[in-house]
Parts: C-alpha cells; structure tokens; sequence
C-alpha cells in the first residue's frame, strides 16, 4: 500500500458513492451511498426488491455499477470479478450457496486459489491443512476431505462462511447468513462476526430477522425502491422507526384474539407416528382455524406435514377428514382428499424458477387443462388473473421467470398454485422465510384472510412472533412430541419455550 494509501483511524473501511445500476426498465440502485466503519457491524435492511442485493453484487465485483464509486480504505477500486474484489479483502458470503457440490469442502473454501507446488501441483496436504484449521475455528463437525454434496444446507451454508476466513478480509458481506442455521449454528456465527469485528474488518450484515439486526449491529442503513434512505444508529433507535424507514408505513404486529366463529373439525389426527421422527401425534383442526406449529428445530413439525401430504409414510396412528378415516400414500391422494402443502423451501421444492409465473401456478392441474396434445392457454391464464388479483402479486406480467421476483411474490405464487386446487386444509410450512417486514405482513394478512374464508389451516414456523400472531392454537413440539396445545390467551413467551424445551409435560395437546 502506497503511503498515500495508508488509511487514517477515520478513514471507512468501505464508502459508496452514487451508486446507480440500471437493468433493462428497472432502476435497481438510485444514487445510493453510505460507509461501513472498520471494526463496525453495519446492517443493511429493506424490502425485498429494495437493491440490497444488487448493490452486494456491485460491491462484490459481480455487476459493475453505472455511476458512482466504490472507496476501500479511502482508495478508489474498480472491481470486475468477485476475485478482484477478494483480493482487495471485499468477501460475499452468499445467501444463495455458490459452492461445487461435486468437490471437496476444502476445494470450495480455497476455489480459485488452492496452494500450489512446483510444476503448478496442488499443494494438497497444506489444502487439507488449512481448510480444516478453519473448520476448526468455525466448530464444523465434519472433514475438509468430505464432498460437500453430501452435506446438509446448514453445513453448506458453514462451508459458504468459511470462505471469508481465507483471507484478511477488510469488508465482509453477510447475506441473510442464518437462514439454514441451527440456534447453536448461529451463536458460533455470532461469534465469528465478532473476531472479525475485533480484528477492524468492516461488516455488512444483510438479514429481515430484527432480533438479529439488534443484537450485532452497530448501525443500520435502508434502502428502498432501489435508494438509500438514511442510516440509524442502532442504540438510539427501535424497531418500528427501521419498519417505517424500511416500507414507508407503520405495521401492527400486536397479539391477535382468536377467530371468533370456527366450523366442524375438518382433520384430525390420533397417535400418528413416523418412526422416530415423531410419535403419538394428536389434534385437531377445525375450518376456520389457523393452527400453529412451534418448536425447536428437528421437532418433527415439517415431517408431520409431509406425512398428512403423503411424502412419508406413518408408522401408526390414524388421519381422519370430516370424520373419516383416509389413507393417504402419495401427494396425489392428499390434493384429492383436500390437502394441500406449501413447502419450507420455496425455491427447491416450490417453484420452477425458469418457469414463468403463469405456468408455475397452474403446473399441479396441467392435466386437466390439456386439450389434446396442448395445454389451454386461457385456462391457464385465467387461473393466473384470479390469483394474481386476490393475492395481490407483483410482477410485470405473468410471462416474467418467477426466479425474478422478490421473496414475497414468489411465496404468493406458491400459495397460489396449492389455491388453485380448491383445497379444504392448507399447510403452510416457514410461511415467511427470508422475506422481508413488508411481505410478511402481507402474508400473515392472506393466512387469515383465508381462514376467515372457511380454509383449516396449519401453520409450521420457527419464529415466536409469527406463530403468536398468526395463529388461533399452537401446538408446541419436543424432539418429535406434541409437549402442549395453547389458546391465545393462555399462550406467553415463557411458557411457550418451557414447552418446546421439554420443560413442561403436564398439560399434553
């Protein structure tokens, strides 16, 4: 570094300036800038759609900006691959993982830079070495010899964090990193964010989860619409003032009161087991009803959605529909009896995100929409029109890849299509994973909206909050057990927690 170079103690370890970045009709970054100080935990919020990922992008080397500037310790730096930009010590660590699933852990960490020998060899002891010191370091259970395809998404997602520990990083871009964690994942991340705050890196912390944002950061700045509007100093600010400068608008996020008026039981469940991912599961839900799922992860409440879907097979117990016992061996028996499951995972289990919107709401029914050897196109697009407007979807038009819209319209699209199958009981599994304050509330307004229609709803989520308000009953889970049933009015915090900690088993659902 040039003497000229040599960053001063107020020196920002990163400043943006007039950032703008246009794509073809859309202005995704309007004159936006800011600066991250080093040793700062600086957290950058907005909407989905809001540029917070394009602007990561910019930063990281993978888009170059249109106007405006980028300053890294003071210095000017034009950077036009995510290399480039690592070895300026900028790292993004993606919330989509970019890892080789066919390679090594090892491999992915040092991707691009694997330690060489003479003869350009790779240097695999030292590979191996370093990677698994890092490993170490991140408290990863598993060898930096192991494929990483053979990982789970939350060990991947470690795998993806390790990469930023290769170097002497100045700026590091976190990008909703929790979204595939465990609680214990998350301290250790917590911890990792730390050192690196300690050590003067720069952080950029990207997450919708406030508890989160309140916990490690220093400052928080938001964008909206594609611009930046303003930044808060997280000790002299709060959550509803973030919300308001996030979306314009204040949220009611308060505790609800139970739907007044519930019909008949609509589905009930006795003893139902899945070996030992769950045993001696029993409720009830009735029309009207948004029942709530709450617990720790590995509770066994996604898999009891798969199994009322058919995607597992029970080992006992008993699934009746009006009062009727049914069995239910594959997804196709569920959507005939009426039951219909929006997954955890949008992206790999909800969507096609090549697909356009239209189809993908309509790809459950394809069938029964083809004439002949073709597919109606005003079939289709009619189904589209009912739930692009009674959804309230966002998108140019239904021919737009739904890989292109934001978190929340691509939830809508997935609620849609199990809509568009007229069922009786909806599951809706992590309703609003990875979305931002906005769209939630949109979305938590759509699940009552269609339990006040009539619809028996199940709800499965890891966040209190949600499950709180959203919800009519909650069922809380331990370690594959139903531990308690509660009202709204019995249900707190406190004894929300004991439940699913295995505290409290005196008052079974």
């Amino acid at each position: 570094m040039s003497a000229s170079h040599i960053p001063q103690p107020d020196t920002p370890a990163l400043r943006l300036e007039g950032i703008v970045k246009t794509f073809p009709g859309v202005r995704a970054l309007d004159d936006v800038g800011f600066d991250v100080r080093a040793g700062e935990v600086h957290a950058l919020l907005g909407e989905n759609g809001a540029g917070k990922s394009t602007l990561m992008k910019v930063l990281a080397g993978m888009y170059e900006p249109d106007e405006g500037s980028i300053y890294i310790e003071g210095e000017a730096v034009t950077m036009r691959s995510p290399l480039e930009a690592k070895a300026r010590g900028v790292v993004l660590i993606h919330q989509e993982l970019s890892l080789a699933e066919e390679m090594s852990v090892a491999e992915n960490i040092y991707l691009g830079e694997l330690p060489r020998k003479s003869l350009g060899r790779v240097d695999w002891k030292t590979l191996h070495s370093n990677a698994q010191a890092i490993l170490d370091r991140l408290k990863c259970g598993f060898d930096s010899k192991r494929q990483v395809g053979t990982l789970s998404i939350a060990n991947q997602q470690m795998v993806e964090i390790a990469r930023a520990l290769t170097v002497e990083a100045k700026v590091v871009v976190f990008d909703e990193p929790t979204a595939s964690l465990t609680d214990a994942e998350k301290v250790v991340l917590f911890d990792i964010i730390n050192d690196l705050k300690a050590r003067g890196a720069g952080i950029v912390y990207i997450s919708h989860r406030m508890d989160e944002i309140f916990t490690l950061a220093d400052r928080i700045s938001v964008l909206r619409d594609g611009g930046y509007r303003g930044t808060l100093i997280k000790s002299e600010t709060n959550e509803d003032e973030v919300i308001q400068l996030m979306i314009g608008r204040a949220l009611d996020l308060t505790r609800r009161r139970a739907a007044a008026k519930t019909g008949k039981v609509a589905l009930q469940v006795e003893g139902l087991s899945c070996g030992k991912l769950f045993e001696d599961v029993s409720f009830e839900l009735r029309e009207g009803e948004v029942l709530g799922f709450y617990g720790l992860v590995g509770a066994g409440r996604t898999e009891i959605a798969e199994t009322l879907f058919g995607l597992r097979k029970p080992s006992a117990g008993r699934i009746l529909i009006d009062g009727t016992e049914v069995e239910i061996s594959s997804p196709a028996d569920a959507i005939k009896k009426g039951i219909s499951l929006v997954p955890e995972s949008r992206k790999e289990q909800g969507l096609v995100l090549g697909m356009n919107c239209r189809d993908n709401i309509t790809l459950p029914q394809v069938g029964d929409l083809t004439k002949g050897p073709f597919v109606s196109d005003g079939a289709e697009i009619a189904i589209f029109d009912r739930y692009y407007e009674a959804l309230k979807i966002k998108t140019p038009s239904w021919r737009q890849a739904v890989g292109n819209l934001s978190g929340g319209n691509q939830q809508k699209i997935v609620i849609g299509k199990w809509l568009a199958m007229n069922p009786r009981i909806l599951i809706v599994d992590e309703p609003t994973r990875g979305i931002d304050v906005g769209s939630k509330s949109e979305i938590h307004d759509l699940i009552r909206t269609l339990a006040g229609e009539g619809y028996a709803v199940i709800v499965i989520s890891s966040e209190m909050p949600e499950v709180m308000h959203v919800s009519d009953r909650i069922v809380a889970m331990f370690h594959g057990r139903i531990m308690r049933s509660f009202t709204t009015e019995e249900v707190t915090e406190d004894n929300l927690v004991a439940a699913i900690s295995g505290i409290e088993t005196d008052k079974v659902a």
